[in-house]
């Protein structure tokens, strides 16, 4: 019996420290467009990780330029390939830029959703907003759509977080990118919703 009994707690420790894997499919945002990969959001998660000393391998599959449905094709493989327990998906900026029907994209959107929480991810949607100069209809509906997801597929939210894109100094000359300044807010933003998630989850 007292084999049996440190065999059990042995088993629950090792279970306890699984390592967790936290995939990050995005856009020129997460990817560290226009500054060096370990200034961007996603490189500091990684170092913010390893100061609370939590076991997660991060996976940053994102592209500059990517769509939703760029990564709508690429997300079973990325899912196949990690494994991943959490996924985050930051996609719709590019597609919003290019006036792509709304429709489209929250079906892109709900269908990498649906795809990760198949095989047993939780969701995190980042929310996003283009400049007003599209007119309200459309921003107003494209907002809509990351929160229209994030409802219809059980994933969490992540506010847009509008204090950076109106700033100037924590944009680059082009007024979409982030710089350097501004990467620590944009973890800042998506931190308490993903630290909840990577405590449950570590629980379960």
């Amino acid at each position: 019996m007292l084999l049996a009994f440190v065999s059990f707690i042995s088993t629950a420790n090792a279970a306890s420290e699984r390592t967790l894997t936290v995939v990050v499919m995005g856009d020129s945002i997460s990817a560290a467009y226009g500054i060096q990969r370990e200034q961007g959001w996603v490189a500091l998660l990684e170092q913010r990780l390893r100061e609370y000393s939590m076991a997660i391998d991060v996976i940053n599959a994102s592209l500059s330029g990517e769509t939703t449905a760029g990564g709508r094709v690429r997300m079973s493989r990325i899912l196949e390939a990690h494994t991943p327990d959490v996924v985050i998906l930051e996609l719709g900026g590019n597609d919003g830029l290019r006036g792509y029907p709304v429709e489209s994209i929250q079906e892109n959107m709900d269908v990498m959703a649906k795809l990760a929480r198949d095989h047993g991810a939780e969701v995190i949607i980042l929310g996003m907003a283009i400049p007003a100069n599209y007119g309200p209809r459309y921003t107003n509906a494209f907002r809509a759509v990351f929160i229209e997801t994030a409802s219809t597929t059980d994933s969490q939210l992540v506010p847009f977080p509008d204090g950076i894109a109106t700033v100037d100094e924590l944009m680059q000359a082009d007024g979409i990118h982030p710089n350097a300044k501004a990467q620590s807010k944009l973890l800042d933003n998506v931190w308490p919703v993903l630290k909840l998630v990577l405590d449950d989850r570590s629980r379960g």
